[in-house]
This record gives structure tokens, C-alpha cells and sequence, in this order.
């Protein structure tokens, strides 16, 4: 097997960019010229990169789980957690109250006649598409496993704060803080499935492709959601994910298999996985050259490729909430970043920055739970603020650059609350 090569986003992207203009990379059905037109533009629709078959699903609903009102904000095809639902929970984000990011809508699919299908010229052979080497559910659950404790969040995690709190308007799912949670995942390494395919030492991609229905967006489709990544980042820490807190994927989680990729945007965690291409040639998408890059007046033409998860807090409680003037309250939180563990939070209540509490161990790739004391004593409205640092040094800045699509909001949220 071969491991090296670009495992961050950002190198990656650059890498391709550059290979796509000299006409080394691979977008099926689009062509160069047209692409680099579009994606230094900023347009939104897309000629169709190629439509695949369905495989072994059946349409439901667009989200299955029910999604009460006290627990969830939901937004079409899309469920954002409320984050005074996570007060009490304990560390994992429960199944029940994890936010769902659809494209489309949750596929209902039988795991006895899935299967998982692998072809491309970096496999021994070159398999191709209806020839594929496959591997059934059972097949993986026969292989060794490995469990992860990490974060899921999607890259507009923040969406409407650059509107409602910086006033610039931006595109997308208007998601607050809660588009985010973390759980225990169980699955066999990407990188054992691919040594058992046969990975040659020329592979450079690994793309995978879900199994929802077509994205269809201004008329266009554009296939299958699926996404790129460098085989050294599908060799180093990717699972092929068939159990979520213990227990098998649930629908909208991606049942029965998915990715989990650790420290990329959620993008990269394909739902629902069907089929890996594995390209001894450079690949692209949609999802990495139109959608889930940052655009706008402070970057380049062509955009920069949205890359691992920014800094963020988020008080558990409700938007204005009410506590009684003079008792003392228990503020609680939790704080993230794709860069690793929390080094320090601060919280002010009006009266300046002082230090929260950790409560309880925190996962690399995960959270870190904190809290502090407060006691107000004015009534009427307040505003309750929360910053982090974490291990590499970086604290939420007080402004998060604007791009026009939303995405990667890191600045301090201003979360008002009431006291009566």
C-alpha cells in the first residue's frame, strides 16, 4: 500500500487545482474549460458530472427519526439539534438528537443485499464500475474493527450569524450552532478494505459516492453527493462506519455503512456508502470545486477549498433564556475545533473574560465540556459570550472573514439571554 502524499485539505486542493488547469485531473461529464469558468464565477449550477445507478435503495421520508420541536430545528431536508436539548446528556451526542445533513433524502436500505463497491485504475486489474470488486455487510463485519470517538459537523455549522450578527448576507441552510454532534463510531479502517481490494502504489483518489437520490439543483443534476479524498488521508485514520454509540447506523446516519472522516469538513463523511472509486489519476466533484468553497472579495477567483473545522462555543441553553435576578446559575457549555483538543475557554456575562471549568475528559477529535458560576444580579436583557483556545494556539476571533456561501463561522456568538 502506498501512504504518502497530502493529508490536509488545504495542500490537497491546491495540488488538484493546479492538475485540473493542466487538464491532469478527472470531473466526469465536465468539461475543464467550463468548470474553471463556473467555479472562479461562483455560479451555482452545474452541468451534471455523470448519474450512476441507484443501487439497493428505496426513498423515504426526508428525515426517518422523529424530530420534536424541543429537540430540533428543522430545515427542509435538514435537522439542526438544539443545543438546550444537549443539557444533561453526558459526552455523546445521542442518536435521537444528532443533526442531520441531507442533500436529498434518507434512502431506506436493506444491509443483507448491500453491497460495497470498489473499482478505478489504482486497484490491481483496474476493475471497472460493472465489473467492481465488492464487499457484502457481512464481509466487513467479519474484518477487524476499530471504534473513534469524533466530531461530525457541517462546514455551515454558524450559517446565520454572518447575517445576524455580522450583517452580511450568504447562501445556505441557516444553521445556528447545532449542526454539529459527537459519537462513538465503529467500522473497519478504509485502509483495510482498499489492501483487500488490491491498492496499487499509483493510486492518488479515493472517492466516495452515496447511495441518495441524485442532486438535482437549478435544473442540473449533478449525480450522486460524493467527494475526494488523497489515498494518504484514506489510509491514515478514515472508517468505513456500521455502528453509531453502540448500536447499527441508523437511517439518516447512513445505514448501513459510511464514512467517518475525522478533522474534515462533514462533507467528506459520505452517508449511505455505495461505491469507492480508486484513480491513479487526480479526481474531482462537484463537492470540492463548485460547493464547499470559501468565495469572496478577501480570496481568489477560484475560491479556497473549505478544510478542516474552525474554533467554536456554544452555551446549552436556549436563545433567551431567563434566570432570576440574584440567584446564582451554573452556566454550561461545550467547545470544539477541527485543530484538536481545547487548551482554555472564557466566558463573559457583561463583566468581563474569566475562565471556565472543564468538566469531564475530552476525546481528541471531539468536545470539551465546561462551565462557570454567575450570578445575576440587573434585570433585564444581558449577553452571554464564549471564546476558546485551542491546542495549536488559535482563540475565536471577534469577526469571521465573509464568504458568500457561509461557511467555517468562528467569531464569538453573542447569545442573549433575560433575567427577571
Amino acid at each position: 500500500m502506498t501512504g504518502t502524499g497530502p493529508t490536509d485539505e488545504a495542500t490537497y486542493d491546491r495540488t488538484r487545482l493546479t492538475q485540473w488547469r493542466t487538464g491532469q485531473a478527472r470531473g466526469d461529464g465536465m468539461p475543464r474549460r467550463r468548470m474553471l469558468r463556473l467555479a472562479a464565477g461562483g455560479g451555482l449550477a452545474l452541468t451534471a458530472f455523470g448519474t450512476f445507478p441507484a443501487g439497493a435503495a428505496s426513498a423515504a421520508g426526508s428525515i426517518v427519526k422523529p424530530l420534536p420541536p424541543e429537540i430540533f430545528e428543522v430545515y427542509g431536508t435538514n435537522a439542526e439539534t438544539r443545543w438546550e436539548a444537549l443539557s444533561g446528556q453526558g459526552y455523546l451526542t445521542p442518536v435521537d438528537r444528532f443533526f442531520v445533513r441531507n442533500h436529498t433524502s434518507t434512502p431506506l436500505i436493506d444491509a443483507a443485499s448491500w453491497r460495497l463497491k470498489l473499482f478505478g485504475t489504482g486497484l490491481r486489474g483496474a476493475p471497472t464500475a460493472d465489473r467492481p470488486v465488492e464487499f457484502t455487510y457481512a464481509d466487513l463485519l467479519r474484518l477487524p474493527s476499530e471504534t473513534i470517538t469524533c466530531a461530525i459537523e457541517c462546514a455551515g455549522n454558524g450559517r446565520s450569524f454572518f447575517t445576524g450578527q455580522q450583517g452580511q448576507a450568504v447562501s445556505g441552510t441557516a444553521w445556528k450552532l447545532g449542526a454539529i454532534g459527537v459519537a462513538r463510531w465503529r467500522g473497519v479502517r478504509l485502509a483495510t478494505v482498499l489492501a483487500k481490494a488490491g491498492l496499487t502504489r499509483h493510486a492518488v483518489d479515493v472517492l466516495g459516492e452515496g447511495l441518495d437520490a441524485d442532486y438535482v439543483t437549478g435544473g442540473v443534476n449533478l449525480g450522486k453527493v460524493r467527494r475526494p479524498l488523497p489515498v494518504a488521508k484514506a489510509l491514515q485514520d478514515v472508517l468505513l462506519a456500521y455502528e453509531m454509540n453502540g448500536r447499527p447506523l441508523p437511517p439518516d446516519h447512513g445505514h448501513p455503512v459510511r464514512l467517518v472522516v475525522p478533522s474534515w469538513v462533514g462533507i467528506s463523511s459520505i452517508k449511505w456508502l455505495g461505491r469507492v472509486e480508486v484513480s491513479e489519476t487526480p479526481l474531482v466533484s462537484p463537492w470540492n470545486t463548485q460547493y464547499y468553497r470559501l468565495l469572496g472579495p478577501d480570496y481568489p477567483a477560484e475560491g479556497a477549498v473549505v478544510t478542516r473545522q474552525v474554533v467554536k462555543s456554544a452555551f446549552e441553553l436556549p436563545w433567551n433564556a431567563e434566570f432570576a435576578a440574584g440567584d446564582r446559575q451554573v452556566l454550561r457549555g461545550r467547545s470544539w475545533s477541527g485543530n484538536g483538543r481545547i487548551r482554555r475557554v472564557e466566558v463573559d456575562a457583561g463583566d468581563g473574560w474569566r475562565q471556565a471549568r472543564f468538566v469531564g475528559a475530552a476525546a481528541d477529535r471531539g468536545w470539551q465540556r465546561w462551565e462557570i458560576p454567575w450570578r445575576p444580579r440587573v434585570s433585564g436583557v444581558h449577553t452571554l459570550r464564549a471564546r476558546a483556545t485551542d491546542i495549536s494556539g488559535v482563540t475565536q476571533p471577534d469577526v469571521t472573514p465573509y464568504n458568500t456561501q457561509g461557511y467555517l463561522f468562528d467569531a464569538v456568538v453573542r447569545h442573549p439571554v433575560r433575567v427577571v
